[in-house]
């Protein structure tokens, strides 16, 4: 079987945009025209001749059009094997017509959801017959012709046009994959909400949720938004999907300016800066510089121009060839240091003419602007793929406070300590395992990311501290007087010395070391003040 004729068609769709033109078009090849309900209606308020549904089950539509087209009269005309002579004759007995093209697409289950409708609405837009008949003409597709999208319409009546009002076994089984993609998607975005909908319109309630976070079968359903360039080296390819109802703004929901296409390298590390400045979402302007979806400087002042000196003074060799991400719209001045060095991609909650005009001149870097940015203390989960399975956790939406935090040491922190540890703990959250941070006076300090054991990240930290005081002709570091920030506790005494070294007076860490009374007793001798939060940052 290859070119199938199109004589008859079931058009039944809850998005009637562009269904009008379409039925048209079949109309005047002599396709006979079969619908339900809205659909009808909308096909002869244009003027076209239309078969009701009920006219050939001759049952009615009942039960507030819940029942409909579940009729054998429907789905023997899309599940009959034209060439097994049992069905022909089992459709000649039943005198069951054939319907070669299904044109469906679903009731809008996920965009009630997401204007949050009650439940009962929600209930009401899942769809039980359109996904059944979609089913029953894709399993059929040697013989059936099935259309989900409407933007696939204009390639269904070039392909009728082109085979003399047939279609081809290779349209229809393309036609086929893509519906049973849109089912799987739609039946996983009716088990999410099961799963993992809120309080409000979950049917298992809040308190079901929190006993029971991960479902036994996991349903996952993303669209294609691109294909990218290739992924994280040239060998590999790539393409960025988003989920089902998001519920977040992040870089794919972005509005790219300008710019080349973003890569998945770009896509990674945007994210990993706009995760970061969140965490500064209202506050004094903050600046984000990111390579490697590690931070490299990061600082809060007065304007965005100063945070965005102050964040490249921390670190500008690593800075080259950047992200940028910012928590203020930008301005012109900011805008213009900004292209003083090769920057991949800026991402900002808006731009004024300035910036952009300045931005203009550097036509390959990305300009993503955002609406909102994500909540840092977010509910949601996060997914990572391992070979043989899929690792899945709630996401690291832990903040701490001022309050939260427990003095071990013999020395009370100042007010000025404890407000650069709590800056400082804010992007050690964000910063590869092991993470060291030191900041000072809303700035960090030196970084250290990613090592095999904390002495080295501390370590490594405090050089990059080192080599920034040398480029800006400092007296000394901005390690002097600062507040460290571990990510995890400190297994031994070595790391906090090597943060003493390089003149930190503060550190802020988890705690809960079998050698905390070492390591307290070490920053005893030391004269420095440290606070445990009983919260670990690992980001691996």
């Amino acid at each position: 079987m290859t070119d199938v004729a199109i004589k008859r068609a079931l058009l039944s769709v809850s998005d009637k945009a562009g269904i009008v033109e379409l039925g048209g078009k079949l109309a005047k090849a002599g396709v006979q025209l079969v619908s339900t309900g809205g659909t009808a209606r909308t096909l002869r308020d244009a003027g076209l001749d239309v078969l009701d549904v009920s006219d050939i089950t001759d049952f009615p539509e009942m039960m507030d059009g819940r029942v409909k087209t579940l009729h054998p009269m429907v789905h023997g005309g899309l599940l009959a094997v034209r060439d097994n002579e049992d069905h022909t004759a089992a459709m000649d007995a039943h005198d069951i017509g054939a319907i070669d093209l299904l044109v469906v697409n679903l009731y809008p289950f996920e965009e009630t959801v997401a204007r949050g409708a009650s439940r009962d609405e929600i209930v009401e837009n899942i769809d039980i017959g359109g996904p059944a008949m979609v089913r029953s003409a894709s399993k059929n597709h040697q013989f059936v012709t099935i259309v989900t999208d409407p933007s696939d319409y204009d390639e269904l009546t070039t392909e009728l046009a082109e085979h003399d009002g047939a279609t081809t076994q290779a349209f229809r089984t393309r036609m086929a994959a893509k519906a049973f993609a849109k089912t799987a998607s739609y039946d996983a975005a009716i088990a999410n909400w099961f799963a993992f909908g809120d309080a409000y319109t979950n049917p298992l309630g809040a308190e079901a949720l929190k006993a029971t976070p991960f479902v036994e079968k996991m349903p996952l359903a993303f669209s294609k938004k691109d294909e990218l360039r290739y992924g994280e080296n040239p060998h590999q390819t790539a393409a960025v999907y988003l989920p089902q109802n998001a519920g977040v703004q992040g870089v794919p929901q972005a509005v790219q300016v300008q710019g080349k296409e973003l890569s998945y390298n770009n896509y990674n590390d945007a994210d990993a800066a706009l995760e970061l400045v969140a965490e500064f979402a209202g506050g004094d302007p903050a600046v984000v510089i990111v390579k490697h979806a590690n931070p490299c400087g990061v600082a809060q002042a007065s304007t965005l121009l100063e945070a965005w000196q102050q964040a490249l003074a921390c670190d500008s060799v690593s800075a080259f060839g950047g992200i940028v991400a910012v928590n203020r719209p930008l301005d012109g001045p900011t805008a213009q240091a900004i292209c003083e060095i090769f920057t991949e991609v800026v991402i900002a909650p808006g731009a004024d003419d300035a910036a952009r005009e300045a931005f203009a001149a550097k036509k390959n870097l990305r300009l993503l602007l955002i609406e909102d940015f994500p909540q840092a203390d977010r509910e949601g989960f996060q997914i990572k793929t391992i070979a043989g399975g899929m690792l899945m956790q709630s996401r690291d939406n832990g903040v701490i406070g001022a309050d939260d935090l427990k003095v071990v040491t013999k020395r009370q922190p100042s007010e000025q300590e404890v407000a650069d540890a709590l800056f400082a703990w804010k992007v050690a959250k964000h910063v590869k395992s092991n993470a060291i941070v030191y900041a000072k006076d809303g700035v960090t300090a030196g970084i250290g990311a990613g090592q095999m054991n904390r002495r080295d990240s501390s370590r490594i930290a405090a050089v990059r501290a080192a080599e920034a005081a040398e480029a800006a002709g400092w007296d000394a570091p901005r390690t002097k007087g600062s507040a460290v920030a571990s990510d995890a506790f400190f297994p031994f005494a070595d790391g906090l010395l090597s943060a003493v070294e390089a003149g930190a007076t503060m550190v802020i860490q988890p705690g809960g070391s079998m050698r905390d009374d070492e390591v307290i007793a070490a920053a005893d001798e030391a004269g420095i003040a440290m606070v445990f939060t009983g919260m670990r940052h690992f980001r691996h």
